[in-house]
């Protein structure tokens, strides 16, 4: 007689504690650090973990999502100071990383910070056309229309990242540090 796999009743699984369960209980100035990773806004973070319990991710990421929304423009200006430019991958030609280096030089004499976009995942080998696209588009921008589409980047940013972190689906692109820091790790784009 054959026996089939032993299994232990539902009730009887053992709990292992997920990520954002992890997030909920850290303690403030953890979850707030883990929080400036997703958007450089210290207000941003604090409100985002001022108000935890989170039931589960989508509720995070609404809550996340209404509070970039109400960035002001002195939190907007601190998230857009300690922005990475996107990554790209590392087998860019050096004529793309020059033409790259001169487009972000024109948008932040414009603009006055970091070009940010969410490139959501997109493909290794689209990253550059992205983002030459999205810098040479927006540059036509007046500078309220630019706070505008950086805002909303970097609430797509923060989205992305906190899917990450957390373990939800979405783009899974480590976050790149601020420009001017080091990392041993390398990046990938978008995020």
């Amino acid at each position: 007689m054959t026996r089939g796999p032993t299994l232990l009743p539902a009730h009887r699984l053992p709990y292992l504690p997920q990520p954002l369960d992890a997030f909920n209980g850290a303690p403030a100035d953890e979850a707030r650090t883990l929080l400036v990773h997703c958007l450089r806004s210290r207000r941003w973070a604090r409100r985002i973990a001022d108000h935890r319990p989170y039931p589960d991710l989508a509720a995070l990421l609404a809550a996340a999502d209404e509070a970039a929304y109400d960035l002001s423009p002195g939190d907007l200006a601190e998230a857009l100071s300690g922005e990475p430019l996107p990554e790209l991958p590392a087998d860019t030609y050096a004529a793309a990383r020059t033409a790259l280096s001169a487009a972000h030089a024109a948008y932040e004499a414009r603009f006055g910070h970091a070009f940010t976009i969410s490139l959501g995942g997109a493909p290794p080998d689209e990253v550059v056309d992205r983002v030459l696209e999205g810098i040479r588009s927006r540059l036509a921008n007046d500078p309220e229309e630019e706070r505008v589409a950086a805002a909303e980047e970097l609430r797509r940013l923060a989205g992305e990242r906190l899917r990450r972190f957390l373990g939800g689906p979405g783009p899974s692109a480590p976050a790149a540090p601020p420009r001017g820091a080091t990392s041993p790790k390398a990046h990938t784009p978008g995020t």
